[in-house]
């Protein structure tokens, strides 16, 4: 067994890695950047060891510098966690070059799946079943159209150096084609350095399966069941669980069969996980799921696996790496209740998910059986890398108790000023399609707004802001006290635009109990009593309610914000202007597309609010913009 391990990766999956090789008496050696310098996985290693500068490339893409850091620190392997360098075989080859061990599968395996088109070929080869397409060099634009129009509309867009949903565009209509191929190389350029694509059929009703597998140096190749990661926005994954439902025994050998070839058709080595494309429209049929591509490293979904297992596929890493082989054989290997996991990110569904950093003032998980972050509360989301906060671990011994698990611990969790898709997580999980496994991966864009929670405090909340304010802080009782009379509790809040004040004796029925920094009270979207929590800081109260956070200020004062009706477009974050599409003077529509912003390696859209006239444009093509930068004005048209 290895006795030192350098984790070239950051937040939540350097923690997890960490973790993992303490258990086992392994020392630990955290690389880090600027940005990075106080973030949790430097504090939780033994050792940590500065990189560069914040921006990834110029740190954690550095393989230089983290073969330097493993030398000088005297690490013997090298584990790249997920992201980054993990799939890089260049990397890979010039750890072991260095005389290192690499905690991942051999260089030759990783080039072999690296990029789509070739690793479906070779998976044709070895009998597994591939999605129709093309998968040519020809990358002329006009003879790509031309592929597309035989394959037949929609088709899928996607760079053979993707991946994380990066690099992928989906088109309806040719007409739509040239612009999507266009913006699919754009940002596979950006995102990986090689715009080259292919082009699959767009499954209707698509489900995205997955399995995990695991191989040794000793010809041993096992299976730990499958994943269902259906629930996608913008092919980013959201909730994923395990096993996937709907799958009998027959489809579930063929499938994990398939995998099973797939690994052994490129001689692999430590965890990967062979992703498929099943048609759901049929339930799931061992015909109708073909592979898509394969990640060969560990994904950030393996927990819910260890979870229905009891494997810890990090112990097996550094196992396998070492030398040793597998520790369980296949017929050893079974399922064990239900495990879901939801990604929190640091994003704001009501600004079309864009990114939200910042520091963490305030950070509380809820009740789940793991939370896997790499942050903590006074700790920040940077803007130079992804903003996924934590992801939430449930298990129950049925589907329906892991989705009650994890929905209440979603719900209770607590992210201030950092904005969060909490709210939205709730919303999908107890959404009657999700309840009754009617899924595909365009669920989430068919529901639309549904899922999306208010960004304005409903009424009730209002009521709850002023008891929590008039019995959590001493300067509100005081205010409120009269000599040889009632006291008078009223209380004044401002949120979203609106300024109320509330009349505590008025309240009534609506709030029921007061705790140390909850309130039990009635709101309209539950059937029974809601707990709501929050806490009053300064001149201001913040509740959580079902995962979304509202800010109400006991003194009317403005936030600096625009107002949600003003048609100010400002920046959510910093960023770079790709595309500008509208002109001042211009005629829009509610919806229609103003300019495009690339910011921590994705491209973001924003939109017109509703329908008006372009009052005034501030970007143009190119240019580097701040947060909150006002970027165009809407006035709205004449009624």
């Amino acid at each position: 067994m290895l006795k030192s391990l350098l984790i070239a990766n950051r937040g939540e999956i350097a923690c997890r890695i960490i973790r993992t090789a303490r258990d086992m008496g392994v020392r630990t050696v955290a690389v880090y950047s600027d940005a990075d310098a106080k973030a949790l996985h430097v504090r939780s290693a033994d050792e940590a060891v500065h990189i560069g500068p914040s921006p990834a490339r110029e740190s954690y893409l550095v393989g230089e510098k983290i073969i330097a850091a493993a030398k000088a620190t005297g690490a013997e392997a090298i584990h790249p966690g997920y992201g980054f360098l993990s799939e890089n075989a260049e990397f890979a080859q010039s750890v072991i070059d260095a005389g290192l061990i690499w905690v991942g599968p051999k260089p030759a395996s990783i080039r072999a799946m690296g990029l789509k088109d070739a690793a479906k070929k070779l998976m044709d080869a070895a009998g597994v079943p591939t999605t129709p397409g093309y998968l040519g060099d020809n990358q002329d634009p006009d003879f790509l159209a031309e592929q597309a129009a035989n394959i037949g509309y929609p088709v899928l867009i996607k760079a053979v150096a993707g991946g994380g949903g990066k690099g992928m565009r989906k088109v309806d209509a040719p007409v739509d084609f040239a612009d999507a191929l266009v913006s699919c190389k754009r940002e596979a350029a950006a995102s990986f350095g090689n715009d080259v694509v292919l082009l699959e059929k767009w499954i209707e009703s698509p489900r995205h399966i997955e399995v995990q597998v695991f191989g040794d140096s000793h010809g041993n190749v096992v299976h730990l069941f499958e994943r269902d990661c259906s629930l996608q926005r913008r092919h980013q994954k959201v909730i994923e669980e395990a096993p996937a439902p709907g799958m009998d025994e027959a489809t579930r050998e063929a499938v994990c069969g398939a995998a099973v070839r797939a690994a052994k058709a490129v001689d692999y080595e430590g965890a990967g996980t062979i992703e498929f494309i099943a048609d759901g429209s049929e339930g799931l049929r061992a015909d109708r799921i073909w592979f898509m591509e394969m990640n060969t490293r560990l994904q950030v979904e393996h927990p819910v696996t260890e979870e229905i297992t009891g494997v810890d596929l990090v112990e097996w890493q550094l196992r396998v790496a070492s030398g040793e082989p597998i520790p369980l054989r296949q017929d050893e290997l079974s399922i064990n209740g239900w495990a879901m996991e939801a990604r929190l990110y640091a994003e704001d569904p009501a600004k079309g998910f864009l990114p939200s950093t910042g520091r963490l003032e305030h950070l509380v998980f809820g009740d789940a059986d793991r939370i896997e972050t790499g942050v903590e509360q006074g700790g920040a989301v940077s803007p130079f890398y992804d903003p996924m906060i934590a992801k939430i671990v449930c298990h129950g011994e049925t589907r329906s108790d892991a989705i009650s698990s994890l929905a209440q611990a979603v719900s209770e969790t607590e992210v201030w000023p950092v904005r969060t898709n909490a709210g939205f997580l709730v919303r999908a999980l107890w959404s009657d399609s999700f309840v009754e496994a009617d899924l595909d991966t365009g669920f989430i864009a068919r529901a639309g707004d549904a899922l999306i929670p208010p960004s304005e405090p409903e009424d009730a909340l209002f009521d709850v802001a002023a008891r929590l304010v008039q019995d959590s802080t001493e300067q509100a009782r005081i205010a409120g006290f009269r000599l040889n009379a009632a006291q008078a509790h009223r209380v004044t809040l401002t949120s979203a635009g609106e300024t109320r004040t509330v009349d505590i004796a008025a309240i009534g029925d609506r709030v029921i109990s007061v705790g140390d920094d909850t309130v039990d009270c009635y709101l309209p979207a539950h059937t029974e009593a809601a707990v709501v929590t929050g806490y009053v800081s300064g001149d201001q109260a913040i509740l959580f309610a079902d995962g979304t956070a509202y800010a109400f200020d006991l003194v009317a004062r403005g936030s600096g914000h625009a107002a949600a009706g003003s048609g100010s477009i400002l920046s959510p974050m910093p960023g770079k202007v790709i595309a500008v599409d509208v002109l001042a003077g211009q005629s829009v529509t509610k919806g229609q597309k103003l300019l495009t912003l690339e910011a921590m390696k994705m491209e973001h859209s924003l939109v017109a609010p509703f329908d008006g006239v372009v009052a005034e444009l501030n970007a143009s093509e190119g240019a580097q913009v701040q947060v909150e930068a006002l970027l165009v004005r809407i006035e709205a048209a004449p009624e």
